[in-house]
């Protein structure tokens, strides 16, 4: 049974329900005082006399009722739950009535396409995939030819294919490496501009050169200046600030080893 072969017997209508359904876009039979449970119970009724549930023309139904109940309930009390707070033409309701019906259809259509398919043999597999063969060596057979030996050993010498490591995360630059670069651009010049020091580097570590420019501000090392929004950074040299310069690892290793030495002065 089709939703058009449902016939009504209402107070306001008698009829097929498609042919309600155009009266209602014509808007020539109101939504308002149309009983919608009433057509709920006669589809019911029609379903338990035929003694078989068709979900096509069920599923068909519910979607109509469904945006016949909403179209009403929007008509009845108008801005409500509408954002922009327009009332509902009838054109809008018709147009928005075809469109759930047209999708539901699509949907419909799309469902039995895959249960057809799904009834064809070796298109879906139950069960897991079976395992692919397992690899068995090549083995040659023993010989004391001196070529063959040659032959082996100039295979181990050829350099295997390159790997494409394309796909592996990228090393992320710790921020304290942006604070030497930056600290060492300071000394040379008085300012830089932060899209030049950062040209040709990814995302992630533009945001680490961010944060070492936000740790040479809050050292008070230099001051970070964008005169409009999204503009370009100029991080310029604080005035009476010279940046910290980098420790040599020759003094540093000194004073490693010259501190056990005082320590033992002490005691």
């Amino acid at each position: 049974m089709t939703v058009s072969d449902l016939e009504l017997d209402l107070d306001v209508f008698q009829g097929p329900f498609d042919l309600l359904l155009a009266l209602v876009m014509r808007e020539e039979i109101e939504l308002a005082e149309l009983p919608i449970a009433d057509i709920v119970v006669a589809f019911v009724e029609r379903m338990h006399e035929r003694g078989e549930l068709d979900l096509d023309s069920a599923s068909e139904f519910l979607v109509l009722i469904a945006a016949l109940l909403e179209i009403k309930v929007r008509l009845l009390f108008p801005g409500e739950g509408d954002e922009d707070g327009e009332d509902l033409t009838a054109e809008q309701a018709e147009a928005e009535l075809i469109q759930r019906l047209i999708e539901y259809r699509r949907y419909a259509a799309a469902a039995r396409w895959l249960g057809e398919r799904g009834a064809e043999p070796r298109i879906f597999r139950l069960g897991p995939a079976p395992l692919a063969p397992r690899p068995r060596p090549v083995v040659e057979p023993f010989s004391e030819d001196p070529w063959q030996l040659h032959a082996a050993i100039g295979r181990l010498l050829t350099p295997p294919p390159r790997i494409d490591i394309s796909s592996v995360r990228r090393r992320l630059i710790p921020v304290s490496e942006f604070l030497a670069r930056f600290r060492s651009l300071l000394r040379d010049r008085r300012s830089f501009a932060f899209e030049e020091a950062v040209e040709g580097l990814d995302r992630l570590a533009q945001a680490a050169a961010f944060l070492a420019v936000l740790e040479l501000y809050k050292a008070g090392e230099a001051d970070p200046e964008q005169p409009e929004l999204f503009g370009p950074i100029r991080i310029s040299r604080r005035r009476g600030r010279s940046p910290a310069a980098p420790v040599p690892a020759e003094v540093g290793n000194a004073e490693a080893a010259q501190a056990p030495a005082a320590d033992r002065a002490i005691a």
